[in-house]
């Protein structure tokens, strides 16, 4: 928590979490850290998985899910809003068509401020967008991972969708170099 404090007297403020990390533990740190600071943050966090207690189980994508989700995130977040919610995983059982519609319901309410989706391929944030504005698209992306650049790129491009990259370092690879280098 300290940790967190200090990167927002730092000017860190955006703030990445997921129902899944922990699973929910993560959120509910995050919530104590920011009690006092929300406005702060910026916080995103993402849904999409089944839980048997802290199990994770499938994808699930369902509105009716998706609106259970955001509320247990609220709630562990402490926090009325969520300024960044991702799809965490596309779920092929559930039109992405659904989940935007979703979305933007939960959007009208003010429980979410913007949409986001994570490792979706171009025709699916094209078809999401269509619903719902998409503004952020969480992928993998580093020197080892350019799988985006010939399609997805261009298309968040086009339709104006920020990229938040996640594993830049090549999921520790480089670090992992640096550390036994020096």
């Amino acid at each position: 928590m300290r940790t967190i404090r200090r990167a927002l007297d730092l000017g860190c403020d955006f703030f990445d979490t997921a129902e899944s990390y922990g699973p929910f533990v993560n959120e509910e740190l995050l919530g104590r850290a920011l009690r006092g600071r929300r406005d702060d943050a910026v916080v995103a966090t993402k849904f999409g998985w089944e839980y048997e207690g802290t199990a994770r189980g499938a994808l699930n994508s369902r509105p009716e899910h998706i609106r259970e989700a955001v509320d247990g995130s609220l709630s562990r977040l402490g926090t009325d809003r969520i300024d960044l919610l991702h799809q965490h995983r596309v779920d092929l059982e559930v039109p992405i068509e659904d989940v935007a519609g979703a979305v933007g319901e939960l959007i009208a309410a003010g429980k979410v401020l913007h949409f986001g989706l994570s490792e979706a391929g171009a025709s699916t944030v094209r078809r999401a967008h269509e619903v719902c504005p998409v503004s952020v698209l969480q992928t993998e992306y580093s020197l080892w991972e350019r799988h985006l650049e010939q399609e997805i790129l261009p298309v968040i491009r086009d339709l104006g969708i920020g990229l938040v990259p996640y594993s830049p370092l090549g999921r520790g690879f480089l670090i992992h170099r640096w550390v036994e280098d020096s």
